[in-house]
């Protein structure tokens, strides 16, 4: 679904950091979402942590550059890393071309789906969140 130019499909789930989970079998795939590749502009390194490190939700585990920005990736859930992109280490701008396909970053495996409950997720909460991220980051530019 579009909301105010950014494609955020509904049948994601988000974190408050605009990194995104799918569900994919037993595992679940993580990348940027549109929102946050617009604001961040061309990624030009991505960390690509070892499969096996344990994440804990809401820490940091691997970080992002673009020309203009450097940030922290935070874990959505607590789990097990089971594989990266290893695609981005040569192109990372696959995040910033295809930010929900071949732009994926790395695939979870989940500790309890129950803490999918704390993510954003559906329509309705799509339509409440994004305008109120876009006035934020907007603020935040004239600050």
């Amino acid at each position: 679904m579009e909301i105010e130019g950014y494609d955020m499909p509904e049948e994601l789930y988000y974190e408050e950091n605009h990194f995104w989970l799918r569900e994919e079998g037993d595992l679940f795939v993580m990348g940027l979402d549109d929102f946050g590749q617009k604001m961040a502009g061309d990624i030009v390194f991505i960390q690509l942590p070892p499969e096996g490190k344990r994440l804990k939700k809401g820490k940091s585990f691997a970080k992002m550059e673009s020309g203009k920005w450097l940030g922290k990736v935070y874990a959505p859930v607590n789990g097990e890393l089971i594989e990266i992109n290893e695609e981005l280490e040569i192109n990372p701008t696959l995040i910033n071309e295809d930010c929900y396909g071949e732009g994926w970053m790395y695939k979870i495996k989940v500790d309890d789906n129950a803490e999918l409950q704390d993510l954003v997720q559906g329509a309705a909460a799509l339509q409440e969140w994004i305008p109120k991220e876009i006035e934020k980051y907007a603020e935040q530019q004239l600050g």
